[in-house]
Formats: C-alpha cells, sequence, structure tokens
C-alpha cells in the first residue's frame, strides 16, 4: 500500500513538473513573439489610387515612436476642392497603435500630388523634414508661378537634412541619403532593414524615375540608385508610386535591393551608365506632364502650404501658361 500511495504521489509531482515547464515555455514563446526584432520598423503603407502615391507610417516597436513619410492631401483639380481623408486615415491608424510621431518626412517636393504635411504637422505637432537641396528647386520654381512672398531657403520645412545625417527614431535611427537625378533634392530615407526611395525607383517590372523635371539628370539619377544597391541584398524597399506594370493586376510598392538588382527593367546590374542615359533620355522625351504638376509644386514646395490668400480672402493657385 506505502509503495502504491508513493508511486502515485512521484507520477502526481512527474505531471505537474511537465505542466509547468509546458506553461513556462508558452510564456516564453509568447514573449519572444512579442520581442521586437531590433532594426525592423513596422511598416503600414495607404496607397492613394488616385495619384499612384504610397504613404507609409513607419514605427519602432519598441518604443511607439513612428514617422510619416510622403502624405497625400486630395485634391480634386476639377473643382479646385481639398479634403483630407487619406491623411485622416494615416492619423486613425496612428491612434489605434497608440504610436507618437516624431517626423513628417518628404523625400522630394513631390510634382504628381499635394503634400498633406500642414494637416498632419497640425494634428500631431510633429516638425516637417526634407533634403536641404530643396531650395534648387524653390530658386527653379519661384519665378515660374510668381511666388515672391516665398523665400528660396527651405525655411518652409521646420528641418532640412544633409547627406549622411542620421535621426534617433526610439531604438531605431533614420539615416539620410541624398540622391538627386529624379530632382536635385530627392532623399532617401533608410530606417532599419529599410529604405523609402520616394521616386527614385519603380518596381522592378517598371523601372526608374523620369529625369526631365528641371535640375534633374540620368547619369546623377544611375549613380543614386547604384548606392541604394549597394547596399544588402535584403534591404526591404519602399516605392512612393506604382502604376502597374504591363501584364500585372494589383499593385505593389515593396521590393527589395536583391530583387532590384536582379530584374530592374532599366537599372538591373549590368547596365551601364550609358545605357542607362541613352535609355532615359529616349523614353522621357515622349513622357507628358504629371496631371497635377503645376498645382503640386507651389504648394509642396512651401511645405504643404497654399499660396497666401488674396485681398477677397480667396487662395488661388497660379497656372502659367505656355511655360511649362
Amino acid at each position: 500500500m506505502t509503495g502504491g500511495k508513493g508511486t502515485n504521489d512521484r507520477e502526481r509531482r512527474r505531471a505537474d513538473a511537465l505542466r509547468q515547464n509546458l506553461k513556462r515555455r508558452k510564456e516564453q514563446a509568447r514573449a519572444r513573439a512579442e520581442t521586437p526584432v531590433a532594426g525592423v520598423p513596422d511598416v503600414v503603407c495607404f496607397f492613394h489610387e488616385p495619384s499612384f502615391t504610397a504613404t507609409y507610417l513607419v514605427s519602432d516597436p519598441a518604443t511607439r515612436l513612428a514617422v510619416i513619410i510622403d502624405s497625400v492631401l486630395d485634391y480634386d483639380g476639377a473643382s479646385g476642392r481639398t479634403r483630407n481623408t487619406t491623411a485622416d486615415s494615416v492619423l486613425a491608424a496612428v491612434a489605434a497603435r497608440g504610436l507618437k510621431i516624431a517626423w513628417i518626412l518628404e523625400t522630394h517636393v513631390h510634382a504628381d500630388h499635394l503634400s498633406a504635411a500642414q494637416h498632419l504637422k497640425k494634428a500631431t505637432g510633429a516638425p516637417i523634414g526634407i533634403g536641404n537641396a530643396v531650395s534648387l528647386v524653390q530658386k527653379t520654381f519661384r519665378p515660374l508661378f510668381s511666388a515672391w512672398d516665398m523665400v528660396p531657403d527651405g525655411s518652409q520645412f521646420d528641418r532640412l537634412f544633409a547627406d549622411g545625417e542620421q535621426l534617433p527614431l526610439g531604438r531605431l535611427t533614420i539615416e539620410v541619403m541624398h540622391t538627386p537625378g529624379h530632382t536635385p533634392a530627392c532623399i532617401t530615407y533608410r530606417i532599419g532593414d529599410a529604405i523609402f526611395v520616394g521616386d527614385t525607383m519603380f518596381m522592378p517590372d517598371y523601372g526608374s524615375a523620369r529625369c526631365d523635371f528641371p535640375g534633374g539628370d540620368p547619369a546623377t539619377l544611375y549613380r543614386s540608385v547604384r548606392r541604394l544597391l549597394s547596399l544588402p541584398g535584403e534591404t526591404r524597399m519602399f516605392l512612393c508610386h506604382d502604376y502597374k506594370a504591363p501584364g500585372r493586376e494589383r499593385f505593389v510598392w515593396e521590393t527589395s535591393v536583391g530583387a532590384q538588382r536582379e530584374s530592374n527593367l532599366h537599372i538591373k546590374d549590368g547596365v551601364s551608365e550609358e545605357a542607362f542615359v541613352a535609355l532615359r533620355r529616349e523614353r522621357d522625351a515622349k513622357l507628358s506632364m504629371p496631371a497635377l504638376i503645376l498645382p503640386s509644386v507651389q504648394v509642396n514646395m512651401r511645405a504643404g502650404r497654399f499660396p497666401p490668400a488674396e485681398a477677397d480672402g480667396t487662395v488661388y493657385l497660379r497656372i502659367p501658361i505656355d511655360r511649362v
């Protein structure tokens, strides 16, 4: 009898130990799943189909600090009406995820959509940043739009970034890379294992950005792209636009450095600078102007502000005739 009771006690203790061990393993697995991977930001895309633009909400999972990259103001060119529907969807995600916005970032002065930076700044208190070569774009377009209210020194933005500059984002770091060519002021943001390249590149099946805007240059773009493609192949690459390449039925805005090096239509490994420049010049000569270039540039070079109201209290955009 005694031996039987002792055996039962040992079996119960063994079963209790197994249950405790299983519980501990489950808790450890849960903790590992919830622990952020070092150097890997969370990235959420908000795709604005009318302008084919990707806005990114990028956050550090450990501290919930975040940035918004390349925002979009909903603008109807026919009526001149604006709405904040797209930007407000980003703000809703910020609130739902419990994030704090540290920066509102622009990769360049966009020519195909209007920035919602001012609306986002008012809502979050975060400063607006862009590359320090933006003054070159402002000096070029100031006379075209008679924008004499604007001093072309970049002071409309809260921060001007230099190549190689680094900013903290919680446990992550934002590295600024000057990647001109599409415009002289384009920059890429490198955050952990991800880069946000603006209009410098498109998906591998679509190619590269145009270089025929003032200050654009295909040889310069080639060198900028090769700099990006020197990063590790597993680096995630997030694009500002997608137009659905022929034969593709869905929009895609994420690829990798390795995929671009292997198969980009215009600038994969093995394409020389001379060949790329020739291709880009031939293509650019056939392109029409973006539908929103005139409204976009005069707003975006002011960090998302519209021109000052006229004497009647109405804000007007200028449309130069036979100039572009």
